[in-house]
């Protein structure tokens, strides 16, 4: 299979640089896939998953907390605000996070559009962890 090149940038560098066959976003839109010679094109990122697979078929996944993507000349660019594998979500840490906002979105102590935000980030981190890190 044909490959290209993808990054995935955050604030705190980089997460990804390889190249790949298949790249999955969550799109502002709904999520798209990004194969070899794909149309050029910049989008709006929202909270979800972002799947990316290698030549090998090796797939690797990524919580993405909002961005923008550019796909030009068979390379994507990915800025996201946050993207992080599974086994680096400290689970704990998002499940208070998650309490936090549902406690503020009850409580109306915040802003409800950056609550909700809030809450989307850290339900889309649970399920990812959850639903692929080995459970003790």
């Amino acid at each position: 299979m044909k490959t290209f090149k993808t990054q995935i940038l955050t604030p705190d560098g980089s997460v990804f640089d390889g190249e790949t066959v298949s790249v999955k976003v969550p799109g502002s839109q709904g999520q798209f896939q990004v194969l070899h010679n794909h149309a050029a094109l910049m989008s709006s990122l929202t909270v979800g998953t972002a799947e990316i697979s290698d030549s090998e078929n090796n797939e690797q996944l990524l919580a993405i907390s909002g961005g923008f993507v550019e796909v030009n000349n068979n390379e994507v660019t990915v800025l996201a605000q946050a993207a992080e594998r599974p086994e680096e979500i400290d689970v704990e840490r998002a499940k208070e996070a998650e309490e936090r906002a549902r406690k503020r979105l009850k409580d109306n102590k915040m802003d409800t559009a950056r609550a909700d935000a809030a809450l989307k980030r850290a339900v889309n981190r649970i399920n990812l962890a959850d639903k692929y890190q080995p459970q003790s």
